[in-house]
């Protein structure tokens, strides 16, 4: 138990420095954090402890709204997800939302290994299984390195496309320019790069569209 206990002491103690050489740098951030939010982005992200979004954005607390989970899965019956949409769309009013894949990602590597899990996981990932199913044939040709970028770069552009479906956001996309991107950070390199997930305009009105009030 030594170890765990020293772990979550270290942890707090780098939150007292954390908090002590911040007060001293800017003496107003933390009096300012405290009468509330107004971040310009929504980040959808996966729960691996190696991207964090604040500090790979080189953002500060309060600059930025985040959802994260396994595999950055976008579903449109997830609930949790749903409120922190509707909640950073329609309440905090958001400019960008983003949804952010990386490489080496353990539920991409799982789904193309094709193997059980476990417990829920197994539930959850039936998502990113489909999408691996549906691109089953560009997979078959690729090794395996080339076949995980494929599908974390799949799984963002699947992740926006459910996002740009969420009423709320076309609203939002149609009366005041909300945007949505998708990224993959990459994790040997610590940078980000552009998932390229524009649709044809056809495709965009078609969607807008399904959700007119009548």
């Amino acid at each position: 138990m030594g170890a765990y206990n020293s772990a979550f002491e270290q942890a707090l103690e780098s939150n007292k420095r954390w908090a002590s050489e911040t007060a001293k740098s800017d003496s107003k951030f933390f009096p300012a954090s405290a009468q509330g939010q107004s971040p310009a982005i929504l980040w959808i992200g996966c729960s691996d402890s190696r991207v964090p979004e604040t500090t790979v954005l080189g953002l500060k607390p309060g600059d930025v709204f985040t959802h994260r989970n396994i595999a950055n899965i976008v579903s449109p019956t997830d609930l949790s997800l749903l409120s922190v949409v509707e909640f950073s769309v329609a309440h905090l009013k958001v400019k960008h939302i983003v949804v952010c894949g990386h490489s080496k990602c353990g539920g991409v590597a799982g789904c193309l290994a094709n193997g059980k899990l476990g417990g829920s996981l197994d539930i959850w990932l039936q998502p990113l299984r489909a999408l691996r199913e549906k691109h089953g044939a560009e997979l078959k040709g690729m090794e395996v390195d080339g076949q995980k970028a494929f599908m974390s770069a799949a799984n963002v552009r699947q992740g926006v496309e459910v996002m740009k479906r969420i009423p709320t956001v076309i609203d939002a996309m149609k009366e005041r320019g909300l945007q949505v991107h998708g990224l993959v950070y990459d994790l040997a390199s610590g940078k980000l790069e552009d998932v390229d997930c524009d649709e044809k305009d056809d495709v965009a009105a078609l969607r807008e569209a399904a959700f007119e009030r009548k």
